[in-house]
């Protein structure tokens, strides 16, 4: 096991401190694989915030007591309505679903006794919403945390997760004489020796990267310990002398943005006229624990600049950067534009994040004593695995991601047949102790960069300083990085900024190719010395389109590109950037 970093101190270490701090963290890390990484003493804190002020407040008890009344006697009128009249209680239900819940949405739902059995659920919901929102006293974080958790938990006893109290896997198990049962109980046996070996999931020996998966023609043109640099081949006769570099995020693979011929970005570029570069990143292990972000910084972007704008003898690149991709992007453009590196043309960034004070649900997760119980995990084994971090973005979509997964797979005994998408988001990766740590702290944490407090080489650096054009994407349904916070980069930095909000999620409303069928956007830009528009004037000022956005950014990346040149060759051997071998590569394969 790998020592702790020495702490910054210009005394001598006390034998008896370190032997504690090394106590200390082995508990911890042993207790955080029973908790799966979530903090028991976070936990208690959100609970005690509010128990404690709810306990004080006689005026709301009163008030969660009349509505519990209230609803108790709408239920009973409902009832009554559906007995008497032999029905479904007519158009008055007692509560309806809020748009986004597609569980009871099926008809067999509004027949007794099902009907009675979602609306007493839904009921109960919006009880426990009123009694964990709006008590005095309670910081915001812990009301959010409590009513997370409490949703989460009520969501647990939905009706729609048993046999006996769904309808609509009653009726497919009448239909088949139980044999939806049986599919489903060898598809939960195929799941469980999946988990517990360790083998691909069911369905992914089909989409084999570099195979059906990542396979654009290129040659990987440069490789160090943390990433190698793909160069894609030409498909056009000319092409924009710029190069686009493309920073994907470390937590996924980079072929998310090369997955099927048809719905690969890569390949749309390249059709459009574009030398491309991608950023493959180094699955990490043990031994790259101590790697941090100012690694991620140099040994990513920065080298990958580097050498494509050798290799291609250009002297601006327009930089690409998705997810937590985008953030590192930022910050190396920030330090760039702070020291007069003036290779940037353009700045595109997918659902990235400058400012992290409205992250989403995912910073119900990040508090003091959570960064600590990840770092003792972390610090145990030199990395976070991927399983934690799939399961805490499963959290966040437990209906959409588990329960009705749940249901599915092993009530109807349907498995869904893998995709392409699904294919490369079973295809997880890990996090370094450092860099995770880092950026949990200086970004999440206390959010630095939004600040003005991330330094880069010793020195601050600030948005504000960048001069690049700026084209960036929100997506209408982000869990992981929500538009309105993405949409903080107008405020963050004094620039041209075109902004685009998008049909989808984190991963498809990105992957949202030209022929997309059901797709539309809204654009606008806001130009440096134009007025401040919150996102919500943003929204109603914005253009709605159809389609695919991605045209979009291509006409926006061509009005900044200079005139067709011939194509340039793949890697410059005599420069240091011998081809090492055919795309996808090395380090994608990395289990």
């Amino acid at each position: 096991m790998a020592p702790l970093p020495e702490p910054q101190t210009n005394h001598p270490v006390d034998p008896m401190s370190e032997w504690a701090r090394l106590i200390d963290h082995a508990t911890r890390a042993a207790l955080a694989r029973t908790t799966s990484g979530l903090s028991p003493a976070a936990m208690i804190e959100h609970y005690a915030d509010w128990a404690i002020h709810l306990a004080a407040s006689p005026g709301k008890q009163s008030e969660l007591v009349v509505k519990v009344l209230r609803k108790h006697a709408r239920f009973r009128e409902y009832v009554t309505r559906c007995m008497v009249g032999g029905g479904t209680g007519g158009e008055e239900p007692c509560i309806t679903p809020l748009p986004q819940d597609r569980r009871f949405r099926d008809e067999a739902w509004q027949q007794p006794p099902f009907n009675f059995l979602f609306q007493g659920f839904l009921l109960t919901q919006q009880w426990w919403h009123n009694a964990t929102t709006g008590v005095r006293g309670v910081s915001k974080a812990n009301e959010n945390a409590i009513e997370f958790a409490a949703r989460q938990m009520l969501d647990v006893f939905s009706p729609a997760n048993f046999l006996l109290t769904n309808p609509e896997v009653l009726a497919r198990t009448r239909a088949e004489g139980g044999q939806n049962l049986v599919r489903g109980m060898v598809n939960f046996l195929e799941d469980l020796d999946t988990e517990l070996t360790g083998k691909p999931a069911p369905g992914r020996e089909d989409w084999r990267v570099g195979e059906k998966l990542a396979v654009t023609p290129g040659k990987v043109v440069y490789r160090n310990r943390l990433i190698e640099l793909i160069q894609y081949e030409p498909t056009t006769d000319t092409v924009r002398p710029e190069p686009v570099v493309i920073c994907p995020a470390w937590i996924m693979k980079y072929y998310i943005l090369d997955l099927s011929p048809e719905n690969s970005m890569v390949r749309y570029l390249t059709g459009q006229g574009y030398t491309v570069f991608m950023i493959s990143w180094k699955n990490p292990d043990a031994g790259d624990r101590e790697l941090g972000m100012e690694e991620y910084r140099t040994l990513g972007p920065m080298a990958a600049f580097d050498a494509a704008l050798t290799i291609t003898g250009a002297g601006k690149l327009h930089s690409v950067g998705y997810c937590l991709g985008g953030t590192l992007l930022t910050i190396a453009a920030s330090a760039m534009a702070r020291d007069g590196d003036d290779r940037l043309a353009s700045i595109t960034l997918f659902a990235a994040q400058s400012d992290f004070s409205e992250a989403g649900e995912l910073m119900l997760f990040i508090n003091e004593s959570e960064v600590a119980f990840l770092e003792d995990m972390m610090w145990e084994r030199g990395f976070l695995d991927s399983s934690q971090m799939a399961g805490a973005f499963q959290i966040l979509r437990s209906n959409d991601l588990i329960w009705s997964r749940n249901l599915k797979v092993y009530m109807m005994g349907e498995r869904p047949e893998l995709n392409d998408l699904m294919a490369w988001n079973a295809d997880s990766t890990r996090m370094p102790y450092r860099m995770h740590s880092q950026y949990l702290r200086r970004l999440f944490l206390n959010n630095d960069l939004a600040n003005g407090k991330f330094d880069v080489e010793g020195r601050p650096v600030s948005l504000t300083d960048i001069d690049a054009p700026i084209f960036a994407v929100g997506t209408e349904t982000d869990h992981v990085a929500p538009w309105k916070s993405a949409y903080k980069v107008h405020r963050l930095t004094e620039t041209d900024v075109t902004f685009v909000l998008t049909k989808g999620g984190h991963n498809a409303g990105v992957v949202s190719e030209p022929g997309h069928p059901r797709r539309h956007y809204r654009v606008h830009t806001t130009l440096r010395d134009d007025p401040f528009m919150d996102a919500e004037e943003w929204a109603g000022a914005a253009e709605l389109k159809q389609g695919s956005w991605w045209p979009e950014w291509a006409a926006w990346l061509g009005a900044r590109s200079g005139a067709p040149v011939s194509p340039p060759p793949t890697g410059a051997p005599d420069k240091g950037y011998a081809p090492l071998g055919p795309a996808p590569g090395t380090y994608v394969l990395m289990e």
